[in-house]
């Protein structure tokens, strides 16, 4: 499997565990009801089964390399939905955090 696929699931992922917390929080917080609950439930486990589609076999390694892409896209997500307007703090630590996913996930490794 490319390191593109494997990035596109990691999008994937972060679509529905990111868009399903935000319509949980939409039907909790904002009162939107429990139609907007449950589509936030379906999401958050359409991306349990994503992220299995990963390459490595690693859960753990899978996770924490994911933990990147969940904090640059939570703060995309911020941006579009909500409009939250992240300072330059914000962006470079999520471009640490996506440093960090790349070498968790496709650093050279010997098997």
């Amino acid at each position: 499997m490319s390191i593109a696929r494997s990035v596109a699931l990691f999008v994937v992922a972060a679509l529905f565990e990111i868009g399903g917390a935000w319509l949980v929080w939409q039907g909790v917080r904002e009162h939107r009801g429990w139609i907007w609950i449950g589509a936030g439930v379906i999401a958050l486990g359409a991306y349990g089964f994503v992220a299995t589609l990963q390459p490595d076999g690693e859960f753990g390694r899978i996770l924490a390399a994911y933990g990147g892409v969940f904090v640059a896209g939570s703060i995309a997500w911020g941006m579009v939905a909500d409009g939250y307007r992240p300072d330059r703090w914000d962006v470079i630590g999520a471009l640490i955090c996506l440093a960090g996913m790349a070498v968790i996930m496709y650093a050279p490794r010997s098997h």
